[in-house]
């Protein structure tokens, strides 16, 4: 395994999350705007941050700092997200 094995999964999922933002923008103007519009709700960072700190916290004695941080970072967006989308008011 070489030192850069652990940061190939996320930098491939969150280049799909960025490449399906952006076709989606294309065809529906707007849409990207609510897709991130967590990063302006605190509620929502502050879980982002909380379970990407979990993530740090439980998994870098095993893939090291430089991976643990990319997946924290992508663990961290996606909980930020799904937060917003579940406090989300009509």
């Amino acid at each position: 395994m070489t030192a850069d094995t652990p940061l190939l999964a996320p930098a491939i999922i969150l280049a799909a999350l960025a490449i399906k933002t952006a076709l989606t923008e294309l065809w529906h103007p707007g849409t990207a705007r609510e897709a991130w519009a967590f990063v302006t709700d605190g509620k929502a960072l502050t879980a982002g941050a909380a379970a990407a700190a979990a993530t740090v916290l439980l998994g870098w004695n095993h893939i090291g700092i430089t991976g643990v941080l990319a997946w924290a970072c992508l663990v961290g967006a996606l909980t930020g997200q799904l937060f917003h989308r579940s406090t989300r008011r009509p």
